[in-house]
């Protein structure tokens, strides 16, 4: 196995795990405040934490419940409140078939400006069948193997 397709595979692992196993979803107001308030701690006991202003804390909190805030900045917080920020990018399926799949697309493309420049010269264009998937599926395993980056250009 190649290095590439070994990262690939590894990736894959590591993420399956962590596809497998649903986190709770965020609360209304957001993990900031609804552990700090859990915890009893006042605005003003953060902010003293953090080295900001208790209004400091509300935006903070209020940036974190509309997608504002920084990792860092949330990183931050999240140790100040002595809790870990867990961060992750879970694909919806595997990273294998995500290429797979971009792959095959791009043989389709090739194919139909194939098929259309062919119909443009009067040329006898083929109707699909088991043979012309099979040449499908050849050429995205050849776009796999040759393309690196470029799959998704």
């Amino acid at each position: 196995m190649n290095p590439k397709e070994l990262r690939l595979a590894q990736m894959d692992a590591v993420l399956q795990v962590a596809a497998s196993q649903s986190l709770p979803q965020r609360p209304p107001a957001g993990w900031l405040r609804a552990i700090r308030e859990a915890l009893g701690l006042s605005t003003a006991a953060l902010a003293a934490r953090l080295g900001i202003t208790a209004s400091g804390v509300r935006k903070l909190e209020q940036a974190e419940a509309t997608d504002a805030i920084t990792l860092g900045t949330l990183r931050r917080v999240a140790e100040a409140l002595d809790c870990e920020l867990q961060y992750a990018l879970v694909p919806r399926r595997p990273l294998r078939e995500m290429r797979w799949q971009q792959a095959l697309h791009l043989a389709q493309q090739w194919q139909q400006r194939a098929s259309r420049t062919m119909a443009l010269e009067a040329q006898l264009v083929a109707t699909p069948s088991a043979a012309a998937n099979e040449r499908l599926e050849a050429m995205a395993q050849e776009i796999l193997r040759t393309s690196g980056t470029r799959l998704w250009d």
